[in-house]
């Protein structure tokens, strides 16, 4: 079983962390940034307000 989530981009800094999640299922990337004891996530947007929706060929078929 492939997992759903997938992490495709990591920079660290001091004390932070800025990941891109990938969703294979939905094919929306998320943007999750790590500071200290703190978390956001929120969906990456298109300049419409949208998800932007990218699916690859390892993505799972719906």
């Amino acid at each position: 079983m492939e997992k759903r989530f997938r992490t495709e981009l990591v920079e660290s800094g001091f004390a932070k962390n800025i990941s891109i999640i990938h969703d294979t299922e939905t094919g929306i990337d998320y943007l999750m940034v790590r500071e200290g004891y703190g978390l956001g996530l929120t969906p990456l947007l298109g300049s419409d307000g949208k998800p932007v929706v990218r699916k690859t060929e390892t993505d799972s078929e719906n």
